[in-house]
């Protein structure tokens, strides 16, 4: 994890989407996609970390801020993407923001 913070913004157009993290001192930000399938369900397309910020936990915290939204809003998350899969999977405490 980075000491850094991590500072995430959510852009929205229509039924796409993305969540975009920035990291001080990095001038590549890490993006995590989306699509908007219905008002309950959206689903995590990509996420795209730069080799710079590897290892510094901005994906997992991409994934974390879809989560909270993903409660706060009332929809589920269909995780497509290989690395919100994954996160899912070492996350338990997060099944409820998932669709099974």
């Amino acid at each position: 994890m980075t000491d850094t913070a991590i500072t995430i913004e959510l852009e929205r157009s229509g039924a796409k989407g993305r969540y975009v993290a920035t990291v001080a001192n990095h001038k590549e930000p890490a993006e995590l996609t989306f699509s908007v399938a219905s008002d309950t369900l959206v689903i995590a397309d990509h996420t795209g970390v730069p080799d710079s910020l590897r290892g510094t936990g901005v994906g997992h915290a991409l994934v974390a801020r879809l989560v909270e939204d993903a409660r706060a809003g009332g929809f589920l998350i269909l995780p497509l993407c290989p690395f919100v899969n994954a996160q899912r999977r070492k996350h338990p405490e997060w099944a409820d923001a998932f669709k099974a």
